[in-house]
């Protein structure tokens, strides 16, 4: 990366990681939680699920397939889970700046600063995951401006479930053809 910021992930009971900022260059505050799936990254940071959480990717390689355009088969997007990135921020171990593959329309970072989240990259992911199983998930914030402060932000305070499903039932009736009662979100 030519021209890599650094950025830091503070944990609420203090502990630092500094790293190598990807993605949106801003600061933002969420849960710190982890994943240990070894591949679909586009689909884990759709996931409502994950709202209002800062992910900790433990694969140690992430990026590398580049991000798939928003393709849909029966009305459904085929490579995602909702049709936005749902976590506030990512944390992977090494970020694969250059991806390859047949279906990739455009890098993971490219991809995240369009929906305008952040990442780091090289922390410990190992580390920070044993932390967390040991200790349990907690908020944490992603810095990249230092002169700009934020709070710590538990999104386990707010309804998330109400914020991240569907506003009124949406139904399928036969496979390829749907019936919109209301728009998902």
């Amino acid at each position: 990366m030519a021209d890599r910021q650094l950025a830091k992930l503070i944990l609420e009971d203090g502990t630092e990681f500094s790293g190598w900022s990807f993605g949106a260059g801003k600061n933002i505050s969420g849960e710190v939680v982890f994943n240990t799936g070894m591949v679909g990254y586009p689909e884990t940071l759709t996931d409502p699920s994950y709202l209002g959480q800062i992910l900790v990717c433990t694969y140690p390689l992430i990026g590398n397939y580049g991000v798939p355009g928003n393709q849909k088969e029966n009305d459904l997007l085929k490579y995602f889970e909702s049709c936005k990135i749902q976590i506030q921020g990512l944390i992977v171990s090494e970020y694969s700046e250059h991806y390859s593959h047949w279906n990739a329309s455009l890098s993971l970072s490219e991809w995240m600063m369009a929906e305008n989240i952040p990442g780091i990259s090289g922390i410990d992911t190992r580390k920070l995951t044993k932390k967390l199983r040991l200790q349990g998930t907690m908020p944490g914030k992603i810095i990249t401006d230092e002169s700009t402060l934020i709070d710590f932000d538990d999104p386990n305070r707010r309804n998330l479930a109400s914020e991240a499903g569907v506003r009124s039932p949406v139904r399928y009736d036969k496979p390829g053809k749907r019936v919109v009662l209301s728009t998902a979100v």
